[in-house]
């Protein structure tokens, strides 16, 4: 289950550890900087590089007694120096080392979820050509429709994937940012030199211009997109689970030996994973709303959205990377039925080919009006028979005033349907 993934590579991004780890980097490079503009003595810098480092439960101790974590860090850190702990710190205030930490929390991540979206663009890309031709009826309302092709299907999924990808590495870009400009970001008390060292190192760049924080609109953009490609995946994962039903049954996830799809009905084969992703994907849309709200803050800075950020950031990634792990195999070992695609094409009896007829009827000069009035009685006798649509149009006076037999069977040909296919996939870049 999900919980697993919090010891998973991108769990461990969110970890105490791997956090400490990158503020005692900053802490460092913040050193190195100022070593360079001679506020540090290289002797003491030399100390600081070999001996800095903490221990997460002395962190933990210390913090029940100052209730604040970066101070019990900083005093955690310092007792490994000696003298030259005095130097560490020096001009920054708590958020300069959490935020640009974060940020680089949050494009580790990012990267692990690009990784996630190129296997599933590979195949997607897979998938839609291996049923390019694959014709299926189409639904609008949950309603038979006209007949496309289960690949086109999938090309649908390609773009979108291809647009959440373009999405998920300009949010990775937006994270790309540190500060280290003070209390209320004027750099009072720190040289923008100090600012601008540490970021080139962590691959950052300084922010334009900040209060206490990093403005928290970066956040959003981030949290929103990670909601946006979960309700993708959602999006698939409900076709699969549609296409799923008994009485449909064009696809299926995988149904793996030794499942149990029921507790009590050993026949079921129930589209589990993809409720899952569907469930789960409610999460991402709720984080992101809390996003939303922590962009407004008190003046210079409160901090009502760190409480917040510190569950819905890990929570998010953690989250999409377990979705997208789950899906991508779920489409890499899709059931498919064709054979069944070609019973649903006809179980409405030809319904489907009415627009066609309409058209016709409409190059022999009929209004539209007139036209769909013709072909909608014609279609309402099948709904309410057991005729075939084709029969009907064929028995009915003013639609053989205006159509020949054959006429009316060339309406019927599938492939006019499918026919642009081959340019449309190459739009998508299939």
């Amino acid at each position: 289950m999900i919980e697993r993934y919090t010891l998973s590579k991108m769990g461990n991004i969110w970890s105490d550890k791997h956090k400490m780890e990158i503020m005692l980097n900053i802490e460092i490079l913040a050193c190195e900087a100022m070593t360079k503009l001679g506020l540090i003595p290289k002797s003491a810098m030399e100390k600081i590089k070999k001996n800095a480092k903490f221990d997460i439960e002395e962190v933990k101790k210390i913090e029940e007694r100052t209730k604040h974590d970066v101070v019990a860090f900083i005093v955690n850190v310092g007792e490994s120096l000696g003298p030259e702990a005095r130097y560490l710190h020096m001009g920054l205030t708590s958020s300069d080392l959490l935020d640009t930490a974060l940020s680089v929390q949050c494009v580790e991540a990012s990267d692990i979820i690009i990784a996630d979206l190129k296997k599933l663009l590979t195949i997607l890309k897979t998938k839609a050509r291996k049923y390019k031709d694959t014709v299926c009826i189409a639904r609008t309302h949950g309603v038979h429709a006209e007949p496309t092709t289960f690949g086109l299907k999938l090309a649908v999924w390609y773009d979108e994937t291809k647009r959440n990808l373009d999405r998920m590495e300009r949010a990775c870009e937006g994270m790309k940012i540190g500060k280290l400009s003070g209390a209320v970001g004027t750099y009072a008390n720190i040289d923008p030199f100090v600012e601008d060292y540490v970021c080139q190192n962590l691959q950052l760049k300084p922010s334009n211009v900040a209060t206490q924080i990093i403005q928290r609109d970066h956040h959003c953009h981030f949290i929103t997109t990670l909601a946006l490609i979960g309700s993708s995946l959602n999006k698939f994962a409900t076709e699969i689970r549609l296409l799923q039903k008994t009485e449909v049954l064009e696809v299926e996830e995988p149904f793996f030996k030794g499942q149990i799809g029921s507790s009590a009905m050993p026949h079921k084969r129930n589209p589990v994973t993809c409720e899952r992703i569907s469930g789960l994907s409610r999460l991402l849309r709720a984080n992101s709303q809390v996003a939303f709200e922590n962009i407004n803050l008190w003046h210079e800075r409160d901090i009502s959205h760190s409480s917040a950020e510190r569950v819905i950031l890990p929570d998010s990634t953690i989250i999409l990377n377990y979705m997208l792990n789950k899906f991508i195999p779920i489409l890499d070992g899709l059931l498919v039925y064709p054979k069944n695609m070609i019973a649903s094409l006809s179980k409405t009896k030809g319904l489907i080919y009415s627009q066609r007829v309409l058209l016709e009827l409409m190059k022999k000069g009929l209004t539209r009006d007139e036209a769909y009035s013709i072909i909608q009685h014609c279609a309402m006798q099948v709904w309410q028979e057991t005729s075939d649509f084709r029969d009907v149009l064929n028995r009915d006076r003013k639609v053989r005033k205006y159509l020949k037999t054959n006429e009316i069977d060339a309406c019927f040909d599938i492939k006019y349907y499918t026919r642009y296919r081959d340019k449309i996939f190459q739009k998508v870049g299939l």
